[in-house]
């Protein structure tokens, strides 16, 4: 558990203050809670972070592919940072939030025409370029409108993170941006330099996610900034922006260790200043993109334990009212969470079972050896730390309707995310 929870006088769980079990009574299950102050506090813990160790050169841009709504951008801005999106679909939201064009980094492999377009004529801050087709046809878009336009280059600065192969992306093999040791990063900034419209500002990366190490992030900004250097040389083009990504590990079970925030900020803080020095460049505007680590331990999903089924020697499968539409994770990554019986969190944890979701899928699972409280049929039970990719991530599969999201905050709660309703599942069918 963390700072975020406690037990109270009635033995149950409680998020921000509000008791859990009273929350899935409220609000049916499956649900998702989100604890609003956690959500701030790790805002401002990277705002700090960078006032105190970079002398307040740089801001956090928030990840929303992590968890995206009208509320998240609207917290997000309350505390002064950026957001990053990867879709047209997450950008109209959080325009829609209200959040500022300008401090909106707009990332994506394959952006459609479309939706570069729509970014144009919105006056987003930054776009991220992934490829050079996705370079001219942003230039041919740019002269159409008459617009100039702010570009980040994507690059692969060859640092693999010790993480899932499906999230790590820093390394040469990987679908996103341009390989730093072929030269394919310095031939697309030769091609920038030629460009009217869209002005190269600075480079990006992100090499994977829910890392534990500091190393990695220092070894590809030394990396960028040896690029910024030689592009300064060979291109005539200087840049003051380095974009580090995110990919910042977060405590799933006891086992995980991530570093705080604010060490990781000393030590690369440290690594940029020097390479800095050592390339004659300007100490660069960073920005860092925080996702996971903003949102993922701030959230639960509360579900409603329905059949139990023992099999002597074998195992026991808890089922819940819930699974792989509202947390794929499990089925993707074989991700792990820690589970408790939320009206007997005071309790010992004495059974291991496997958690099973509803759907029509036998790896549809949640946990495989999980310690819970005694349950039975009707408990609540809640999987810690599903704040990120989780309502992100979730289907329809099976037509099951994705479940409301609740903001909590000293105690009181509010719905920021509808329940879908069954007329919602059919309303684009013909």
């Amino acid at each position: 558990m963390n700072e975020s929870f406690s037990v109270n006088r009635e033995g149950h769980l409680t998020i921000g203050g509000a008791d859990t079990v009273a929350l899935a009574r409220e609000y049916g299950t499956p649900l998702y809670v989100m604890d609003e102050g956690m959500i701030r506090d790790n805002c401002r813990r990277y705002r700090r972070a960078i006032d105190e160790f970079y002398g307040g050169r740089g801001i956090a841009a928030y990840a929303s592919k992590a968890f995206s709504c009208k509320e998240i951008y609207r917290i997000v801005q309350q505390e002064g940072m950026g957001v990053d999106v990867v879709s047209e679909g997450e950008l109209y939201t959080s325009l829609l939030a209200g959040f500022p064009a300008d401090k909106i980094f707009f990332h994506g492999n394959n952006k459609s025409e479309g939706e570069l377009q729509f970014a144009i004529r919105q006056r987003v801050g930054y776009i991220v370029v992934d490829n050079l087709r996705e370079l001219h046809t942003l230039e041919h878009l740019l002269e159409r409108e008459g617009q100039e336009m702010k570009i980040l280059l994507r690059v692969k600065p060859g640092v693999d993170a010790h993480t899932h192969q499906f999230i790590r992306t820093g390394q040469i093999d990987s679908k996103f941006g341009f390989a730093l040791e072929t030269g394919e990063a310095l031939a697309a900034a030769r091609e920038c330099a030629a460009l009217r419209r869209a002005r190269l500002v600075g480079l990006h990366c992100h090499i994977g996610s829910q890392i534990f190490e500091v190393e990695p992030f220092c070894l590809a900004a030394r990396r960028l900034i040896g690029l910024m250097g030689q592009i300064r040389r060979e291109c005539g083009l200087e840049m003051k922006l380095l974009n580090l990504g995110g990919g910042f590990g977060i405590k799933y079970t006891e086992e995980d260790d991530p570093v705080p925030y604010e060490r990781f900020m000393e030590r690369v803080s440290l690594a940029i200043h020097e390479e800095a020095a050592a390339e004659g460049l300007p100490v660069p505007y960073v920005v860092l993109e925080p996702g996971r680590s903003i949102v993922g331990r701030a959230g639960i999903t509360l579900y409603t334990v329905g059949a139990r089924k023992e099999i002597p020697g074998v195992r026991t499968y808890l089922s819940v009212d819930g699974g792989m539409t509202d947390n794929p994770r499990y089925a993707l990554y074989q991700s792990k969470y820690e589970a408790i019986v939320a009206n007997r969190a005071g309790e010992p944890k004495t059974e291991t079972v496997t958690i099973a979701g509803r759907c029509c899928e036998s790896g549809d699972l949640l946990a495989e050896g999980a310690k819970v409280q005694p349950c039975s049929p009707g408990d609540i039970l809640a999987v810690l730390s599903t704040g990120a990719y989780n309502y992100s991530m979730a289907s329809n599969y099976n037509r099951v309707p994705r479940p409301a999201v609740v903001m909590v905050k000293d105690g009181k709660s509010r719905v920021v995310v509808r329940r879908e309703s069954l007329d919602d599942l059919v309303r684009n069918d013909l």
